[in-house]
């Protein structure tokens, strides 16, 4: 240890028993810095050269100014690479100072820190976002709670917050994991925040990134073979240094890299009270042994604090596997439904509707899957362009027609199996493209003008409530019955019913919900729908609880707008739900 306002060498005296180096300095009150000076046993690692990006010519532009773009992403490309270079040169040059960061957290401030409600997981879902575009710091997302609450969500999921380098990043290539990313504000104002999310009945997941660290994280400067595989599993999906889960210290008894990560997941737990974490490339971690271990510790850990008794463990697996959750056997409650994202695109974005494809990925139980829980759907995340973006880029589809397609996705999302994710931003027709640096939201697209021309995106995020309304107080959505009743392939229409058959102290009767989607370019001035499940009285949810009359199992359905969706509630209209969730 060297203690730099003395600039002397302090020695550390090594502990045989356990591996751990210690020294106890008598030192005033004050702020310390402090650098471990390691006779390092590593190799340096260097840090990957970036991929060359790809360009796709526009249609739009002459072939020089397509090759001028193409000249200008490969001149920019070899300047990174350039960068890179000279990075890892200057690394082997200098001397092994090795800082390692904790965040010295304070004490809650409030008595009380209430846990999210108890059916987060069962009812919406979870908006995702990256702090920094949101907001810029904790203590501004906390300010913006009322926008949380209006929206409905029920969860939200933050991309990673361990301190990295810079300042400026998606937080992908954490450098120490037991500190708070610095640019983001303290832990007093991460732990408020928090507060201020469960004390609204909304739980808070973190994104967890265990696969990999950046080149420059302490323990491979330390003894790079000891923590991490020597070489990358897979060269084509590597981002750093690999954690080795497999390594065994013998005389220590010890699995390193397990225990540590271990450790950094308790103490996000103990200290801030989260509610769930992700597990960025889990495809990649690839050691289901490991997953299973520290997914059923960090319930048990949630359990025994006695909050967050349904802590939630998502995986990132690309491509989903069915056999990696919980209830096939796996060590994830839940994972994200890639081939939702992908098979839902082709359709939306490109008309290459294929029937089974989107049955599949509407029911998930068709493909394996057996609990709610079980899938994550989305439309989008942060590495894809909104759902918006891909319209206008590769359709030069926009306004309105856009917008419609891509409200008909997230009613499809919000009425399938499983839960629901939305990307920040999507839910007030934010068009930005995807990048790895700063792109805050607009927040001016849904603010009150004079000129009003912002109308359709506040007319979009009213939407995107009314959707979460329903999914939230209608438990026929949050049940696993799902059933396709009618379906008509040349003329591209798709109807599934969803029910819940149980009684709870709010709902009194069966819930029947009926969802229409006509995936045409044709739009049908009366269509007949045979097979609907109940006669009786119907209200559309989206349209002012138009009434419909079903006899002999069928409905006649007006102005069935190409490339829309309609919801049919049975003998309950919207604002009789209103008075149920108030009551």
């Amino acid at each position: 240890m060297q203690e730099c306002s003395y600039g002397l060498d302090i020695p550390m005296e090594l502990n045989q028993d356990d591996g751990h180096w210690r020294v106890t300095l008598d030192l005033p009150d004050g702020i310390y810095h402090y650098q471990y000076k390691v006779v390092t046993k590593s190799w340096f690692e260097p840090e990957p050269e970036p991929a060359l990006p790809d360009y796709t010519d526009d249609d739009t532009k002459t072939a020089d100014e397509n090759e001028q773009i193409r000249k200008n992403y490969r001149d920019e490309y070899e300047k990174r690479v350039q960068e890179v270079k000279e990075r890892n040169k200057k690394r082997e040059e200098e001397i092994t100072f090795t800082e390692v960061w904790y965040t010295f957290v304070d004490p809650y401030a409030t008595v009380v820190d209430e846990r999210g409600s108890d059916d987060a997981f069962r009812s919406v879902g979870i908006l995702i976002f990256k702090n920094g575009d949101f907001q810029d710091q904790f203590k501004d997302v906390t300010a913006k709670m009322d926008y949380f609450v209006g929206l409905g969500v029920t969860a939200v999921e933050i991309m990673p917050i361990k301190e990295f380098p810079g300042k400026i990043g998606w937080g992908y290539t954490p450098r120490y994991y037991f500190a708070i990313e610095s640019a983001y504000g303290t832990t007093v104002e991460l732990k408020e925040m928090i507060d201020t999310f469960h004390k609204h009945g909304i739980r808070v997941i973190m994104d967890g990134v265990y696969n990999h660290c950046d080149v420059s994280a302490p323990y491979t400067a330390i003894d790079h073979d000891y923590w991490f595989h020597h070489e990358p599993k897979d060269r084509t999906n590597s981002w750093g240094p690999e954690w080795n889960y497999e390594r065994y210290d013998e005389k220590f008894k010890v699995w390193p890299a397990r225990k540590y990560i271990a450790d950094s997941v308790r103490y996000f737990i103990n200290e801030f009270h989260t509610d769930g974490t992700r597990f960025d490339a889990a495809t990649q971690i690839n050691h289901e042994e490991f997953l299973g271990s520290i997914s059923q510790s960090a319930r048990d850990q949630a359990r025994d604090r006695a909050f967050a008794h349904e802590f939630l463990c998502v995986g990132e697996y690309l491509p989903d596997r069915i056999e990696s959750v919980l209830s096939n056997g796996g060590p994830m409650d839940s994972i994200w439904h890639e081939c939702f994202y992908w098979k839902l695109r082709d359709a939306i974005v490109f008309d290459a509707v294929n029937w089974n494809d989107l049955k599949d990925i509407i029911d998930g139980r068709r493909r394996g899957y057996k609990n709610i829980v079980d899938i994550v759907n989305y439309q989008s995340n942060h590495d894809h362009d909104r759902m918006l973006v891909e319209l206008g880029k590769e359709r030069q589809i926009f306004d309105q027609d856009a917008f419609r397609r891509v409200r008909m996705a997230f009613t499809i999302q919000a009425t399938s199996f499983g839960l629901m994710m939305i990307w920040m931003g999507e839910e007030i027709g934010e068009y930005k493209e995807k990048t790895p640096d700063v792109a805050k939201l607009d927040w001016s697209l849904i603010e009150d003008r004079q000129d009003n021309v912002n109308a359709i995106n506040k007319e979009h995020l009213q939407y995107y409530k009314n959707v979460i309304q329903l999914r939230k107080l209608n438990s026929a959505l949050t049940a696993p019955n799902l059933e396709f009743i009618y379906e008509h392939i040349d003329n591209q229409i798709l109807v599934w019913h969803r029910w819940n058959n149980t009684t709870n102290d709010i709902q009194t009767q069966e819930n029947h919900i009926i969802i229409i989607c006509n995936w045409s370019s044709t739009t049908y001035e009366n269509y007949e729908i045979l097979n609907i499940p109940r006669n009786g009285h119907w209200y559309e949810w989206l349209n002012n609880d138009k009434e419909y009359v079903v006899e002999n199992n069928k409905l006649i359905l007006e102005n069935l707008i190409d490339h829309s969706v309609r919801i049919l509630v049975y003998q309950m209209k919207k604002c009789e739900e209103d008075k149920v969730s108030v009551g």
